[in-house]
């Protein structure tokens, strides 16, 4: 049974696959909206965790419609309109024959981003968190029924790095332990 102090439809996602990070600061999607934190989540399709992803957007789903919740899960599962996705929808890497889940963070809101050590905060510059590698995430499922119609979202709590994986983008950025400390040997007027 589900304690009171955690919401139904909160989950520590293991061993995911980061996509489209943006997790260090928050922007907008084209330039419109409000600017927002938000990373996708990709799983292989039989994850130890589909089933209980599944049950916790249908526990979100009762909480908010009742009896109607049912039928209005199967209707948003049809649509598309849940935050667990296929990923053949996408044509990016890492996407193909795998499920994602994509989720966001208000900009007053942004997400822990941690390492192994979750006492540990990571920085953009740290080199571990970027597109490939795994992570562990915390996230809430939370339904919407709005002017804009009913989905279940993905709110995005937290980041945990759990692991090197090959970078969507090529090789993952350098991290500051490439380089050696030539502070004392370069003038900034050097490169004026």
């Amino acid at each position: 049974m589900q304690s009171k102090a955690t919401p139904v439809g909160r989950i520590l996602i293991r061993n995911a696959r980061l996509a489209f990070p943006n997790l260090f600061e928050a922007t907008t999607v084209g330039g419109e909206g409000k600017p927002s934190f938000s990373a996708s989540l990709i799983i292989p399709s039989d994850h130890a965790q589909v089933a209980e992803i599944r049950q916790k957007m249908q526990a979100v789903a009762k909480d908010k419609w009742g009896a109607k919740a049912p039928e209005i899960y199967k209707g948003l599962e049809k649509s598309d309109k849940l935050a667990l996705h296929d990923g053949d929808t996408k044509g990016y890497d890492g996407f193909s024959g795998n499920l994602f889940i994509s989720a966001r963070a208000q900009e007053a809101s942004p997400p822990s981003v941690v390492d192994t050590n979750p006492q540990v905060k990571l920085q953009p510059g740290d080199g571990k968190i970027y597109a490939g590698c795994y992570v562990n995430a915390s996230i809430e499922f939370w339904a919407q029924d709005s002017q804009y119609g009913k989905r279940i979202n993905a709110s995005l709590r937290g980041v945990q790095f759990a692991g090197h994986g090959d970078s969507f983008g090529g090789s993952r950025p350098a991290g500051a332990d490439e380089f050696d400390d030539i502070s004392s040997e370069v003038e900034v007027d050097d490169f004026v």
